[in-house]
């Protein structure tokens, strides 16, 4: 129950049920310089769960960039239906060299979150035996990417869209990850071209073509998200993953609403720039939908997800499809 919220109800969702956090499973990773550590939270019952990869962004926070942050998406999420799985990446402050500014990849340490990726992906059966009364629950064939900020960047490249080199040129090398399905992108990076000069160039990695992103994704951002010593263009930016990719694609536009769409990262987060109960229950309800859908394809969730927000809650915000 949550008394916070009211207009956010009207979107349904099933009940939740008991979920379960595991923290930590450590996976040997000798080339990554540290080992890497996961989070694993699942139902506490049923069977063939669809699986979420989250990639966390960064931040000022300490901790919650990390395996431990966005309880408030990964516990609902969780507790209705989904097994989330939560490495933290190298620009981890907690967990990784976030602080180490002389190692080589810092401060996003791309290459090496894609490879993060991918090691769960790879040691998928090794994780659910790892975690007491999961062997055997996951179900490898339905995974989906999400990811929050530089996180969702990472999900992007492993839907298709391709890093620009240091002179601005698309590289050839294709990173697609044919094990995601779909993904979710929220307040997700935009193109090279909307960024400050000095940020492009002290940051290359953050140069993305997204004319190659051909698997479907749900991108969610807030029109009030704008940081003026990042990013040249206004918010809108950060819907460019759906604007310039060729993929199936929806997007929601909330409005009002900054970069940690009403709470995701972690509840009375100070970092928080535009905590709203409400638009945070908005922002579960409608990921969760899409991810169900993603994972199902006799699932109507999105789709009555959909029409309960135009019907009820178009106040807060709008979607498009390009389906």
């Amino acid at each position: 129950m949550n008394k916070l919220i009211h207009d956010a109800l009207n979107i349904p969702v099933p009940d939740a049920e008991p979920s379960l956090t595991v923290t930590t499973v450590v996976l040997a990773a000798p080339e990554r310089g540290l080992p890497l550590e996961v989070r694993v939270t699942a139902p506490a019952a049923g069977e063939r769960l669809p699986v979420v990869l989250f990639s966390h962004g960064g931040g000022d926070s300490l901790y919650l960039a990390s395996k431990d942050g966005y309880d408030p998406l990964v516990q609902f999420w969780a507790a209705r239906g989904f097994a989330v799985v939560q490495p933290t990446h190298l620009s981890s402050k907690i967990g990784g060299f976030g602080l180490d500014p002389g190692k080589p990849g810092h401060s996003m340490f791309s290459a090496a979150r894609l490879a993060d990726m991918r090691q769960i992906l790879d040691g998928l059966t090794e994780i659910e035996q790892r975690v007491p009364g999961l062997a055997g629950r996951l179900d490898h064939d339905h995974v989906v990417g999400a990811g929050h900020s530089a996180g969702a960047q990472t999900i992007a490249v492993l839907l298709g869209a391709r890093l620009k080199g240091v002179d601005g040129k698309t590289s050839d090398e294709d990173l697609r990850e044919p094990r995601i399905g779909a993904g979710l992108l929220l307040a997700p990076t935009g193109s090279g071209e909307g960024l400050v000069p000095a940020v492009r160039q002290a940051y290359p990695e953050l140069d993305v073509d997204f004319s190659h992103m051909t698997a479907p994704a749900l991108v969610v951002y807030g029109d009030t998200d704008v940081n003026p010593a990042m990013m040249l263009y206004g918010a809108e930016w950060h819907a460019e993953p759906y604007r310039q990719s060729p993929g199936d694609g929806d997007l929601i536009t909330f409005f009002g609403a900054r970069h940690f769409l009403g709470g995701i990262m972690g509840y009375n987060l100070a970092e928080t720039d535009d905590e709203s109960p409400e638009l945070l229950a908005l922002t579960q309800r409608m990921t969760w939908a899409y991810l169900r859908s993603a994972t199902d394809s006799g699932s109507d969730a999105w789709e009555e997800a959909r029409a309960a927000f135009e019907r009820h809650t178009a106040a807060y915000g709008r979607i498009e499809s390009k389906a």
